[in-house]
């Protein structure tokens, strides 16, 4: 979440930054923020004077007593219990405000970086870059969900009925393929200085929150009730929360870390042909990168970045082109974000296959992951990036009706070492 001295201290550009983002009643929301801050400090500064009040009263009584002046020893006495009564009451005021005021700032979102283009939807969203070639298909080529029942490469009707839509099954060749892919992205990833873990699946409240999932989107997730954890949407929610609650060294940064996992999004009211075969998904896998980093090289990181997931592209050889998101279009939690997709010859359209966020320090300012400074050993809020690096269902359709051909769906060469066959065909074992 925005920290308060960020919106008390720069007011105008807290507003700017969400007026880019079209966050309806951003002046409202500003407003009783500061509202409600300077109500907190008056009943803080009205405590403190009462608790000093109080010990400086409390302090007389004993000397009031050895002077025999009882009756005003006993004055003394009440005077400090109906002190410290109001003192209580003090501190119950302070706590009502702390609450309302971290939830009020859990209802606004991250500001847009200057960078931000303007805009309100994806239409709107500047294409910084393109790379590949696009093949050129026959008029006889079939999209990815054709080509897998051709070969019996995935089985959607089964997925259907062992859980529902959303959940594909892979089989022999291709559930090799789904293999190589993660092997090959964490390598790539292991190269590039990203340290692999391996994250849960699931997570608590308290995870939620610090990457900004909770409160208000309980629905996009999927929720154990029975002991409150949450399926995750993206490893980027536990492998952030690994730095929750704690203090960095200045020299650690910036610390990249990667992770695969499955992916459990509920995609509530996504239907349609947008969505048919691998276009979206209720399970899915992915290989994630995650920074943390100091604010005057988070950009830098950024940038790096940009520069991995791009070169994961090309190595597959696959036609991509690079957006930056306008602020209507960017995540809750998002500073500036990048998305890159790839084009599906067979449907003719671009896929987003990744994001790549730079959060500055909305999300470390929630889960208190914060950096000591070598030169004056101040402590200070990191910032927080993540990627995907990659997704791999659209980057699956893509590699299917791209590299189609008569005699079966050529593999790229960087994933041949990693799965063992050049060609997906009728022989599926």
């Amino acid at each position: 979440m925005l920290t308060l001295k960020l919106i008390t201290d720069e007011t105008e550009r807290v507003l700017r930054g969400l007026e880019k983002k079209h966050f309806n009643g951003a002046k409202e929301a500003i407003d009783n923020v500061l509202a409600i801050d300077k109500r907190r400090r008056e009943t803080q500064q009205l405590s403190d004077k009462t608790k000093q009040e109080a010990k400086q009263l409390a302090s007389q009584i004993g000397m009031l007593m050895k002077q025999g002046k009882k009756e005003e020893a006993e004055e003394a006495k009440a005077k400090v219990a109906t002190l410290k009564q109001t003192d209580k009451e003090l501190q119950e005021a302070l706590d009502n405000a702390e609450k309302e005021l971290t939830t009020l700032l859990c209802t606004i979102p991250n500001i847009a970086n200057d960078d931000v283009p303007e805009g309100k939807t994806a239409e709107d969203n500047v294409v910084v870059k393109e790379g590949g070639v696009i093949p050129e298909l026959g008029d006889d080529a079939q999209c990815h969900w054709d080509i897998c029942k051709k070969y019996n490469l995935i089985d959607f009707d089964m997925g259907v009925k062992i859980t529902g839509a959303g959940f594909p099954i892979y089989i022999g060749k291709m559930a090799r393929l789904q293999r190589a892919l993660e092997a090959f992205f964490l390598d790539e990833a292991r190269k590039s200085g990203y340290l692999e873990v391996q994250p849960p699946y699931v997570v608590n409240e308290a995870s939620g929150y610090g990457t900004g999932q909770l409160p208000d989107k309980e629905g996009q997730m999927y929720h154990c009730t029975a002991d409150n954890l949450y399926l995750i949407p993206t490893a980027e929610v536990p492998v952030t929360n690994i730095f929750r609650d704690v203090i960095l060294d200045e020299s650690e940064l910036p610390i990249k870390r990667t992770a695969y996992s499955a992916c459990f999004r509920r995609e509530a009211g996504s239907y349609g042909k947008d969505v048919r075969g691998l276009n979206r998904l209720h399970q899915f896998d992915k290989v994630e990168i995650v920074r943390i980093d100091k604010p005057n090289h988070s950009y830098e990181s950024l940038k790096e970045m940009l520069i991995h997931v791009e070169g994961l592209l090309q190595k597959l050889e696959l036609p991509y082109r690079i957006l930056k998101l306008c602020g209507g279009d960017m995540s809750f939690t998002s500073s500036i974000c990048y998305d890159f997709e790839v084009y599906s010859a067979a449907q003719k359209r671009w896929l987003e296959v990744s994001s790549v966020s730079n959060f500055e320090s909305y999300q470390a300012n929630r889960l208190k992951c914060r950096y000591r400074r070598q030169e004056d050993k101040k402590i200070e809020l990191c910032h927080t990036l993540n990627g995907s690096a990659l997704a791999l269902p659209r980057i699956v359709a893509s590699i299917i009706e791209n590299n189609q051909t008569a005699e079966g769906v050529r593999v790229p060469k960087c994933l041949v070492p990693y799965c063992g066959f050049e060609i997906l065909d009728d022989n599926n074992f």
